[in-house]
């Protein structure tokens, strides 16, 4: 079934992890297998030749950079202008792969549809076909200024995060707590203004509500669970739920399975010890869909290889391709043919459709 993912760090895995993606996943495991700098070296799941075996022929791709103050632990750039530059170098990343035929960008109505006419052709081939890729930036810090966000947008932005982990420029995020300064809300009004996606995951509870009191534009949650599940302020609350869902959101379920099951220890915990398959993605989704009432509110974002690999993925994942399993899983919980399109990428296709209508 054609896939949708809506949050992918490729731009991050590519120059940060050194990762050419082109390559199958088991060739870049092969070439990481001594290294030992980041924890899931060896073990990635997300390459361009799984994404087109499993059918994901459109995913919402990041740029991040975030700034990091003198006191602040989190590893990060020591100044705005360093992160911008990062995210200009992820930026030449997507466009080069764009000039060989790997990736499409789509920032509008007209390309989304003819994006969408030749991967749901019955004759194409995946294969063959370019990835579709939405432009998100994850946590606003490395916007300089106000400004920066329009010279974003007109380089193809369409979504953007506001916070990431931590106190932030413009919002603080998971770990953080605290409401909108004066430059986060100036951003949330510009956002409005470009037509631009508020992300709302990763904003922390101040925050959050804050953002959609002042934002009157289309919100989702790309990659977010279930608080009354996994009781971590990086979830969101049923009340957050709801208001999302009250705004027509959709929340995607995200892989990480600190984020699916509860005391999850990192370094220590491992998914076939925590019992941690797919199966515990539906549980966060199904949870959505018992407060909506309805499927039309939750979709994937996987947030595969977000800095975790295998070794925090559910123990029945081997690679990106098997989100195909997501729809018999469905299925055996009572959810409809219907019901199961939309998850796997009609909710999004609806959504983007009326943003950008």
């Amino acid at each position: 079934m054609f896939t949708i993912d809506a949050h992918l760090d490729l731009a991050m895995n590519a120059l940060e992890w050194n990762r050419d993606l082109r390559q199958p996943v088991l060739n870049i495991r092969a070439r990481e297998k001594h290294k030992t700098d980041f924890p899931d070296r060896g073990k990635g799941t997300v390459a361009f030749p799984e994404l087109r075996q499993g059918n994901v022929g459109l995913v919402v791709a990041t740029q991040i950079g975030r700034y990091v103050a003198p006191d602040n632990p989190l590893p990060g750039w020591h100044s705005p202008e360093q992160a911008w530059a990062q995210t200009q170098g992820q930026l030449a990343w997507y466009s080069s792969l764009e000039e060989v035929g790997e990736l499409r960008a789509i920032t509008d109505k007209a390309t989304l549809e003819n994006h969408l006419q030749q991967w749901l052709n019955p004759a194409a081939k995946p294969e063959n076909l370019p990835i579709g890729y939405i432009l998100s930036l994850e946590g606003a810090d490395s916007l300089v200024t106000i400004g920066h966000l329009e010279r974003a947008w007109q380089n193809g932005l369409r979504a953007v995060g506001p916070a990431h982990y931590g106190p932030g420029r413009y919002a603080n995020g998971t770990d953080a707590t605290g409401h909108l300064n004066s430059q986060g809300k100036e951003l949330i009004r510009e956002m409005e203004r470009l037509n631009i996606i508020l992300d709302a995951t990763h904003l922390c509870d101040d925050a959050f509500w804050d953002a959609l009191d002042i934002f009157h534009g289309p919100v989702w949650a790309s990659h977010n669970n279930c608080r009354s599940l996994v009781n971590h302020n990086r979830q969101f609350s049923d009340e957050q739920l709801k208001e999302l869902i009250n705004r027509r959101a959709v929340i995607g379920g995200a892989f990480d399975a600190w984020m699916l099951v509860p005391n999850w220890k990192r370094g220590e915990s491992t998914p076939q010890g925590m019992n941690c398959s797919i199966e515990t993605v539906i549980d966060h989704l199904d949870h959505i869909c018992q407060l909506a009432g309805n499927a039309r509110h939750i979709g994937i974002g996987s947030d595969l290889d977000g800095a975790f690999g295998k070794e925090q993925s559910p123990y029945d994942l081997e690679t990106i391709a098997d989100l195909q399993k997501i729809p018999d899983l469905l299925a055996q919980r009572g959810y409809t043919a219907e019901d199961i399109q939309n998850v796997m990428h009609g909710n999004w296709l609806r959504f983007l459709r009326k943003a950008w209508a």
